[in-house]
């Protein structure tokens, strides 16, 4: 398996767009190509929410509310990858000569490993990152946890703008969420 991803980050948003990606997957003697080749692209696109999107929030609790219960429940507050997410250019292409002698007609499960090659555009999105720091004049160490949602990227840009927000964190004070 091999996947390579390029991406475009829009630094006064955090938005971004997966430019390429390139994969080369090892299925052995593919029994059915086409089907092959979109189990890896679904996968990936699926990664791809997984490592950039899809970011859990659980309120702390209340009187209302336990604790632990899930604020993002539905579509307007959990995001999932859609059409406009997939790559610009997206090549999936299968490995030749690669036959599995143990299985049968020599074939190998897709299976879940697409799925972690979309960590490709996490690296991409912080190579992207480390660029952008560096245009506005900031190095050094920067924090970006998956789910690289747009605030994240946005906040890890570090610009004018950035800088002028003071995060400042009241020990007393009663969080009503918790990030997961």
């Amino acid at each position: 398996m091999l996947a390579t991803g390029k991406t475009s980050p829009d630094t006064l948003t955090g938005d971004f767009t997966v430019l390429r990606t390139d994969i080369v997957m090892d299925v052995g003697d593919s029994i059915n190509p086409a089907i092959d080749i979109g189990q890896v692209e679904g996968a990936f696109t699926q990664g791809l929410g997984l490592v950039t999107l899809e970011q859990c929030v659980y309120l702390e609790g209340n009187q209302r509310t336990q604790r632990g219960t899930t604020f993002t429940t539905g579509p307007g507050t959990y995001k999932i990858p859609s059409v406009s997410d997939v790559p610009v250019v997206f090549n999936v292409s299968l490995l030749d000569r690669a036959p599995n002698p143990k299985a049968i007609f020599s074939s190998k499960a897709v299976g879940e490993p697409p799925l972690f090659l979309a960590a490709s555009v996490l690296f991409a999105l912080r190579e992207a990152i480390t660029a952008a720091r560096a245009e506005s004049g900031v190095s050094g160490y920067y924090r970006l946890d998956s789910p690289a949602t747009c605030e994240r990227i946005r906040m890890a840009c570090q610009d004018k703008f950035t800088q002028q927000v003071c995060v400042v964190v009241d020990p007393a004070a009663k969080r009503w969420t918790v990030e997961a």
